[in-house]
């Protein structure tokens, strides 16, 4: 069975085989590196999914092999999220019970030279999602936000009510779309959110065929890690030797993406209980430093790892972890993958795929 979609594009419906479906969930940015571990999840705990994703920062094939590891179907649109009407149709034929909304730009160092389509993409994306759930009367959302609302905290580990601020403008655009969200839910108290703070998610997925895939060179650290262990970049620029941490790189809190995508399926289960607004960190809450992430690569990847100290990056900050208690407690989530296992699952896909998705 097909069906049109505004844009032109004939999409397959989705099969589910036999499982018996609670929720069915549109994903925003669900072929991305993120939203594909936390389709494998979702669709696991026996939900249905639609995925909407522009494949601007993603890879069509990523949803592939989401399929062939979930033997599921995946129902995806290749729209924007900022074209309101193909939104609407796809609303309309979908009828999803709630939103877990990814999409978006993500690069601290990019924001601060091209802010205007970080506000057109993450702003005027997200009102443009929030305009057709509203319509539809589709009123359950869990948003991905992100560590860097704390701007450049005064102590760690990080409370969710610590004051929120930031630094550049991907954290402007995380922070004012967790204030949009807050308004909505109070001149609306129909509206279920959570919204969940990520701390630094790398890792892969268990098979090694599905991982962070940026197009061109990457912003995030653990991915130019990998790539330079694979010999397709020389080194690692470590942005920065001069901050106050122990030996004066930055220190993060690194979260493995298989257990930041089960907490997006724990969040799910707080707003099927008509939970109003909620706000969750995400992390580990231990921090480690550039270097100490490139010693535990060179152990996974049986090698030295080159690297050369560059100049500090603008809008970054020294050390940034969580208290990740609040979580536990409300949504019973904790993160159980530690260190060496990410290294190990991120190399894995490395090491298979040098090209990403393109091999």
């Amino acid at each position: 069975m097909t069906f049109p979609i505004k844009n032109g594009k004939i999409r397959k419906k989705s099969e589910n085989r036999g499982k018996k479906m609670q929720e069915k969930i549109l994903v925003t940015g669900g072929a991305g590196f993120i939203g594909t571990h936390t389709v494998i999840e979702l669709i696991q705990a026996g939900h249905q999914v639609v995925v909407v994703d522009n494949l601007v920062n993603s890879n069509r094939k990523s949803l592939e092999v989401v399929e062939r590891i979930t033997g599921v179907e995946i129902t995806f649109y290749e729209a924007d999220i900022r074209d309101t009407d193909t939104l609407r149709d796809i609303f309309k034929q979908e009828e999803p019970t709630g939103v877990i909304h990814f999409a978006g730009l993500k690069a601290v160092g990019e924001s601060t030279r091209i802010p205007l389509a970080y506000y057109d993409n993450n702003i005027a994306g997200t009102v443009s999602l929030l305009k057709a759930m509203e319509e539809n009367n589709c009123k359950n959302i869990i948003f991905s936000s992100s560590a860097t609302v704390y701007g450049d905290p005064h102590t760690v580990p990080i409370l969710e009510d610590f004051p929120l601020s930031v630094t550049n403008p991907y954290g402007r655009t995380k922070l004012m779309l967790e204030e949009i969200l807050t308004d909505i839910y109070k001149a609306d108290s129909e509206w279920n959110v959570v919204l969940l703070r990520y701390f630094n998610p790398i890792g892969a997925h268990e098979s090694g065929d599905l991982g962070e895939n940026p197009n061109g060179i990457p912003n995030n650290l653990l991915p130019y890690v990998t790539q330079v262990a694979v010999g397709k970049l020389e080194q690692v620029q470590v942005f920065g030797d001069d901050y106050d941490t122990e030996d004066g790189t930055g220190v993060r809190d690194y979260i493995h993406v298989v257990d930041l995508a089960k907490g997006h399926v724990a969040a799910l289960k707080k707003i099927q209980k008509d939970s109003g607004l909620n706000v969750y960190n995400l992390g580990t809450g231990k921090g480690y430093s550039v270097l100490e992430i490139i010693q535990n690569m060179e152990k996974a990847v049986g090698r030295p790892i080159p690297y050369r100290i560059v100049e500090r990056r603008p809008g970054d900050i020294a050390a940034c972890y969580s208290d990740p208690a609040k979580a536990k407690a409300e949504l019973g989530w904790e993160a159980e993958l530690d260190i060496t296992q990410m290294c190990e699952d991120a190399w894995r896909w490395q090491s298979k795929h040098p090209n990403g998705f393109e091999d």
